[in-house]
């Protein structure tokens, strides 16, 4: 009988496992939406109605390095979402999920400043609950498939990541913060809590009580207090500091480049694995490793890497 009932859980979870893979898998295809009509929502009809407010863009550079830049520009409303640029991320989001030579990504802002949230115009004009909602949910479906993207991401913040920003920054896998930056969760100041995703991806970065304070508290998380709360995984050098070491960007993708050094399929399961750990119930974790190292046993990268160790040392 325990057998019976663990061969039907196994069953449970392979099939699981098969509806995550297929998640994971880039496609040229358009994502499916973590929200439907069920919920009161059309994504294409939200998409219609958030291009009504224009400004800013949010723009792509993808790099032979297989490291690409997502800059957040609107340097006029220190780097703030309009409608447009919220489409405008969700499609970005829907090319670097094609992206099959993909392995790293740095997200910005312009101008030396990260995000300051939302357009305060834009969310004037959509203050109605329904749309407020709606935009949630669009925006909650862009950050979340950010960050089940299989690259491996990081903020580089600079200047002030605020409201909206600073949960753009919890949408990616790591966090460097330039001296003097600050990313702060203001939403209680503006009678609201986290609606993109913010609040749950943060109880996971920092654990529960740190997230009550910050969210809380409205706290100002300069770089070493970033550290010290597990919010910041590094802290970039000042200017002059050392000359040799960059720009900001040039910092971010050094950085970066630890966890991106190697082929694209490896860096890419690596992140597959993470994100099922991450995501999944044990049992259903343990077969979509199964499946991912499946992939990987045996592939060019493997076998060079086997040719090229003939004993151990």
């Amino acid at each position: 009988m325990v057998l019976c009932a663990l061969n039907r859980q196994l069953l449970r979870s392979s099939s699981s496992c098969c509806v995550f893979m297929a998640r994971l898998q880039t496609s040229s295809r358009r994502r499916r939406c973590l929200y439907s009509s069920t919920h009161g929502f059309n994504q294409e009809e939200t998409r219609q109605k958030l291009r009504a407010f224009p400004g800013g863009s949010v723009d792509l550079l993808k790099q032979d390095s297989g490291v690409a830049v997502l800059t957040i520009n609107n340097p006029a409303r220190m780097n703030a979402f309009s409608g447009s640029m919220m489409v405008d991320l969700e499609e970005k989001v829907s090319q670097l999920e094609s992206w099959t030579e993909g392995k790293g990504l740095v997200v910005r802002g312009a101008a030396e400043t990260f995000c300051s949230g939302s357009d305060l115009n834009a969310v004037r004009a959509i203050s109605s609950p329904q749309d407020g909602m709606k935009m949630c949910m669009f925006m909650q479906d862009a950050l979340t498939r950010l960050l089940r993207l299989p690259l491996v991401s990081v903020a580089l913040v600079e200047g002030r990541a605020l409201g909206g920003g600073a949960e753009l920054t919890t949408a990616c896998n790591f966090r460097l913060m330039a001296p003097g930056s600050v990313i702060q969760f203001v939403h209680k100041h503006i009678g609201l809590v986290p609606g993109w995703g913010g609040a749950a991806r943060l109880v996971r970065i920092v654990g529960s009580q740190n997230a009550l304070k910050l969210l809380g508290g409205a706290v100002k998380v300069d770089p070493e207090r970033g550290l010290y709360v597990g919010l910041a995984d590094g802290v970039l050098e000042a200017d002059g500091d050392a000359p040799s070491a960059g720009t900001p960007l040039q910092q971010a993708e050094d950085w970066l480049r630890r966890y991106t050094e190697g082929p694209v399929p490896v860096i890419q399961a690596v992140k597959k694995v993470v994100l099922a750990g991450r995501e999944l119930p044990l049992l259903e974790a343990l077969q979509t490793e199964k499946e991912v190292f499946g992939t990987v046993w045996g592939a060019p990268a493997n076998l060079r890497a086997l040719a090229s160790k003939s004993k151990h040392k």
